[in-house]
């Protein structure tokens, strides 16, 4: 019962499936996801081209939620031995989904059905990220990073000329004249511990956790509590109490108010502006930035978010080979840019952003070009190459209580971080502990 943090069971080779399939069916994949509004709308339609491109496999999307509530979901899946056949997870599980011993790496997928795929043309932070070895784990689908959003019209009636702020100074400026001039929230952010702590700790090249962010080994203790991490909080309290920074919530509940017209600055996914596009139809103009940065510091880089797609154990052979040729149908360019311009997510091949650059598409949606523009103007460090960490939702809920803690103005930047690294510390050891 060590496997999958105490919880989930090594495999075994059962069926999924109740009853078997006619000869004359098509053969069943199941895939659990997380996405809702437009990106749900788009992976309905990934499988539903792919159903309709050939004879033999009927993929099945199927949403169960939150990215925690989907890993959850397959959890439990994996207990009553009924896992799915791909699931889609969040960086944040990574690690666990490593050390879990239950799922078939896609490189070896791959290779085991005779399809081959360019690995070495995946962009450097998605590669890197998500591969042991060299070798790529799960199958990258749906990365991101946090990028600055700036609502246009609100600018413009708070005097503000029409640019996004570089820096946190001018966020602070800028956030002070929009909240003046009766803007609801003058700067906000989703994903606040992804935004506000763990990409400012890489793009300002700052460790965030022991053994190299969990890439040289398990770690066993956050780093968020330093001279940097205190007064990037303490930025952030002075603008809760100022009231020109305000708390929106968990996850990206803040989105809504950002999408709702109310915020005049805005930290989210690169993935949100499909939604946002959505949201604002009609409503307002709005335009985007790379983060903002803290004077003194040197230059790191921001990390990738999204997802990826797991194989799961415990599926028959011919399951397997539906499983493969679906990747190879995802992997192919014109679906990776197809998939990009209509998401906002990360182009993840070099390919995807020739053939988005030849096809005129950054010119039309220059909005999409950001993301890129940020990763590959970073540099990327042992403290910027991302975050691999032992049940890394609990964490993240650890770091959020502590920052709202801080935001209310209950704990001081330096005591809610202590605390923040001692709960996290926990964590991190009870995981370790299971795969000594």
């Amino acid at each position: 019962m060590k496997r999958w943090a105490g919880i989930v069971l090594v495999l075994t080779a059962t069926g999924l499936l109740a009853s078997p399939a006619p000869s004359t069916a098509k053969t069943e994949i199941q895939w659990w996801h997380a996405m809702t509004a437009v990106l749900g709308e788009r992976v309905n339609e990934i499988a539903a081209t792919f159903n309709a491109s050939q004879n033999d496999y009927e993929v099945k999307a199927v949403y169960k939620g939150s990215y925690p509530d989907t890993l959850n979901a397959a959890i439990a899946a994996y207990r009553a031995k009924q896992p799915p056949h791909i699931v889609q997870v969040f960086e944040v599980g990574t690690q666990t989904m490593l050390s879990s011993g239950a799922v078939y790496p896609v490189f070896q997928l791959m290779k085991d059905h005779g399809i081959a795929v360019d690995w070495n043309d995946l962009i450097g932070p998605v590669k890197s990220y998500y591969s042991t070895g060299g070798n790529l784990s799960s199958m990258a689908f749906n990365s991101s990073t946090p990028i600055l959003f700036y609502n246009k019209d609100l600018f413009k009636k708070a005097g503000l000329a029409d640019k996004p702020p570089a820096t946190w100074d001018e966020v602070e400026a800028m956030a002070k004249k929009l909240a003046g001039a009766g803007t609801k929230c003058g700067f906000s952010a989703a994903w606040p511990s992804w935004t506000l702590v763990e990409n400012m700790h890489a793009l300002h090249d700052q460790p965030f956790a022991d053994q190299a962010n969990g890439f040289d080994g398990l770690a066993t203790r956050l780093q968020i509590n330093g001279a940097f991490g205190v007064k990037m909080l303490e930025l952030l309290q002075r603008g809760a109490r100022e009231g020109w920074f305000v708390y929106n919530g968990r996850l990206n509940k803040a989105e809504a108010n950002m999408g709702g017209g109310e915020c005049g600055i805005f930290l989210s996914s690169s993935a949100y502006i499909g939604n946002l596009t959505r949201a604002s139809e009609g409503k307002f103009v709005w335009g985007t930035g790379p983060l903002p940065r803290l004077s003194g510091y040197p230059q790191g880089s921001s990390i990738i978010g999204g997802a990826t797609l797991w194989v799961m154990k415990g599926a028959k052979p011919e399951e397997y080979k539906g499983v493969a040729q679906f990747f190879k149908y995802l992997a192919s360019t014109a679906n990776q840019a197809w998939w990009a311009g209509v998401t906002g997510y990360l182009p993840l091949t070099n390919a995807a952003v020739k053939a988005m650059e030849s096809s005129g598409h950054f010119q039309k949606n220059p909005q999409q070009r950001t993301a890129i523009d940020q990763m590959l103007g970073g540099k990327t460090t042992p403290n910027s190459q991302g975050i691999r960490l032992g049940n890394f939702v609990s964490i993240r809920d650890a770091i959020e209580e502590q920052m709202e803690n801080i935001f209310s103005g209950k704990k001081t930047p330096k005591q809610g971080l202590d605390d923040a690294v001692a709960k996290s510390s926990e964590i991190l050891k009870e995981f370790a502990a299971l795969y000594r």
